[in-house]
């Protein structure tokens, strides 16, 4: 049965919690804690079952994050790491493969990315061309991967690729590790309207993988890709706005609080929309990490939230971009103009003013990347509504 939300108290613990109290302990002897030790103190993903996490339940891991944000403290930026490489290796990784990786990517010091989507496969990644021979012990990989974010920084990538072209659509793929400085792998940047290199395309050209970084058997990588997708379509809806990354709805609320408020009613109207959307996909978000707390794998639920939270993102950040005003063609601009006593330029928000003005371009990408909005609701009707499938082409 699946978690639900049910008899569920939502409310923060008092100051005097003992979980609460040993995290405060923790702080005060690491001030500046670095990636690597808030990675052996299980705080990076809490509901991971230790030694990487904590086992978590969803009130210790809203316990967690207030405390962190009480520290002033930022967890390791490894979106795709954690998000997604991360849940998959620990599945169905080997002991020696969970050894290797989990740990290092925890603490941010190994960077991953994704090398799933083609030019030819995207929306439909069990279409994917990419073939990999087997060679004694050794796989050699031949192919091309599009819109490959952090590739040109990353050290490692999850890479899918086909390894029996006689089988199935959906069968005959499997799931490696690919070093990115592996001989044959070559990054090309590609670039946003933002003016951000953040996607790439990838060659992959005769490139050898040993045996050893292959996850799960042979075979089974569209299984394993499910795994990863599910939690990248979690991970992507985390509380940030872009991709769940990024200022949330209360620092946009906070931002307009701290300039003195908004005195126009429908503006009003609008900022209490924003947040109760907030809300909702922070307790939606909650039903999935009990899900994974329980065992679970993310199901059709990650896809809803998915496909809220990339809507609420772009709304986030129109309303931002509205409260700008003429100011918000500028490269660096906020959506409160207003200086803190301090000099810091951040607009009354903990975030700095050049996010806010990068995310008014970057929104529009946030309902098509990692699965678009079309395919969410195609899998919510068909997964979870029960209607029929598209027909065959």
């Amino acid at each position: 049965m699946q978690p639900t939300l049910a008899g569920m108290d939502f409310a923060l613990p008092a100051d005097d919690d003992p979980r609460r109290t040993a995290l405060r302990e923790w702080f005060t002897a690491h001030a500046a804690p670095t990636g690597r030790e808030l990675a052996e103190r299980g705080l990076v993903a809490p509901h991971w079952p230790a030694p990487w996490g904590l086992g978590a339940d969803p009130t210790f891991q809203l316990i967690v994050d207030d405390e962190l944000k009480r520290a002033g403290v930022r967890r390791p930026d490894n979106a795709i790491g954690i998000g997604w490489a991360g849940p998959t290796i620990l599945f169905a990784g080997t002991p020696e493969q969970k050894d290797r990786y989990l740990l290092p990517l925890l603490a941010g010091e190994e960077i991953w990315c994704q090398l799933f989507s083609e030019p030819g496969a995207g929306s439909d990644l069990a279409s994917l061309t990419t073939r990999a021979e087997l060679d004694g012990h050794e796989w050699i990989v031949r192919g091309q991967k599009v819109w490959t974010s952090y590739a040109h920084t990353a050290q490692f990538g999850i890479l899918l690729a086909r390894t029996d072209p006689e089988a199935s659509k959906h069968r005959g793929i499997s799931y490696f590790i690919c070093p990115m400085d592996a001989p044959g792998v070559t990054v090309r940047p590609l670039f946003d309207m933002t003016g951000a290199h953040t996607f790439n395309e990838v060659f992959l050209d005769e490139v050898r993988l040993p045996a050893a970084n292959v996850i799960g058997a042979p075979g089974d990588g569209w299984s394993l890709a499910k795994v990863t997708l599910g939690n990248e379509r979690v991970s992507l809806s985390g509380a940030g706005s872009l991709w769940g990354m990024g200022p949330t709805a209360d620092d946009l609320i906070d931002s307009v609080r701290r300039g003195g408020g908004a005195a126009d009613p429908l503006v009003r109207q609008r900022l209490a929309r924003v947040w109760a959307e907030g809300e909702i996909l922070r307790l939606l978000r909650l039903r999935t990490v009990s899900a994974a707390v329980a065992g679970s794998e993310p199901g059709p639920e990650a896809s809803v939230r998915k496909a809220l939270a990339d809507e609420h993102g772009q709304t986030v950040m129109a309303l931002a971009r509205d409260l700008a005003g003429a100011r918000g063609m500028l490269s660096e601009s906020g959506p409160v103009d207003r200086q803190p006593a301090d000099g810091s330029g951040t607009g009354g928000s903990p975030w700095p003013d050049a996010l806010w003005s990068f995310g008014f371009l970057f929104a529009p990408a946030l309902t098509i990347g990692g699965g678009t909005s079309e395919v969410q609701r195609n899998i919510i009707a068909e997964r979870t509504l029960g209607l029929p499938h598209d027909p065959p082409a």
